[in-house]
């Protein structure tokens, strides 16, 4: 038996992040413009201007910054971006560049107009942060030859470049690092009809025969979050290749659902569990964070990161002063009986 570490598979269905050799197969259903890009129209639309507009004049785009929850498009947009700017990109994250060295290096073979993606950028060292600020300044990169009383500055000039940022937690980032991006966008989860449009996309190009039902059913439990649509097509269509000849009806749509112990609006097991938790422990809550990882045995990141923002997007959850609160949608989700102080929740 491989064991789930060695193989890297994401502990849920509905895990918003993504193992390395499932980003490999996301690389092939990624749309390559703007184009071809279903969703976040404000933010295509900005984008499309500010592309146009230094390609005319001759110039690289500026510093972007993508933030939002994962598996919403921050790396598609990046590459897009790169695409149709006509432009290399370079891939790297903030954990990685762990020496001052690491960068010098990626910036130092940085050609006219090519752009750094940096994913997980708040991950980043901050002394590397500090030698990326006259980088994305300046387009020079000061570096400290020597040590004690022989130590001077060398300044290594640079091509202009892009450096496009991607982070779950803006927040993290210092302000220096924040102001030195031009253009900032966050991306929304995505709406009912684009996460239909991009399942029908995406199964076309893995040539998957899908019944539109099967498709509105898909889209409803994907937490309105593309990776995850992806993942549930992927796993569908494993479920009809055994089940049914390779053909996803509505039917064979709703028995692998319950088979991945996915609901209607695309909670999971763990996803009800914290809400149960909350409910038949702590009556409903108030109640802290780290309190409700113990009583649930999940790490408080993973709460706070994976589960929380989509519990409070579809409104089961509340944050307060005094912490974390279940709301009476929730109750009525779970088939339980509203206490009447969450009434008016």
């Amino acid at each position: 038996m491989i064991e789930r570490e060695e193989m890297e598979i994401p502990e849920r269905v509905v895990a918003a992040h993504a193992p390395s050799e499932e980003r490999e197969f996301e690389v092939g259903l990624r749309p390559q413009t703007l184009a071809d890009f279903v969703g976040q129209e404000d933010i295509k639309e900005n984008l499309s201007i500010f592309i146009e507009a230094a390609k005319k004049r001759g110039e690289p785009i500026e510093h972007v910054m993508l933030y939002g929850n994962p598996g919403l498009g921050k790396t598609t947009l990046a590459n897009i971006i790169a695409n149709e700017m006509g432009s290399q990109l370079r891939v790297t994250s903030g954990p990685a560049l762990e020496r001052v060295g690491d960068l010098a290096a990626i910036l130092s073979n940085m050609g006219r107009g090519d752009v750094l993606f940096i994913d997980e950028i708040h991950r980043m060292n901050k002394t590397i942060e500090e030698v990326l600020y006259p980088a994305m300044e300046d387009y020079a990169l000061d570096i400290i030859v020597g040590k004690g009383p022989t130590a001077r500055t060398l300044r290594l000039n640079l091509e202009r470049f892009t450096i496009i940022g991607a982070t779950t937690r803006l927040s993290l980032l210092s302000s220096p690092l924040r102001d030195r991006f031009g253009v900032t966008h966050h991306l929304n989860f995505y709406e009912q009809a684009d996460i239909e449009k991009i399942i029908s996309r995406s199964a076309k190009l893995l040539n998957v025969d899908v019944d539109e039902p099967a498709i509105q059913l898909l889209a409803s439990r994907s937490r309105r979050t593309p990776r995850i649509a992806n993942r549930l097509l992927r796993r569908v269509r494993d479920f009809a290749d055994v089940r049914a000849q390779g053909k996803i009806s509505l039917q064979i749509c709703k028995d692998a659902m319950c088979l991945l112990n996915v609901d209607h609006l695309g909670l999971d097991q763990t996803d009800r569990r914290i809400l149960q938790t909350i409910i038949e422990k702590f009556g409903g809550g108030p109640v802290g964070l780290s309190t409700i990882a113990a009583a649930t045995q999940e790490e408080v990141e993973t709460i706070e990161d994976v589960h929380e923002p989509f519990l409070i997007q579809v409104g089961f959850l509340t944050r307060t002063p005094r912490g974390r609160m279940v709301t009476e949608h929730a109750y009525k989700h779970l088939n339980l009986d509203v206490p009447k102080q969450t009434l008016g929740l």
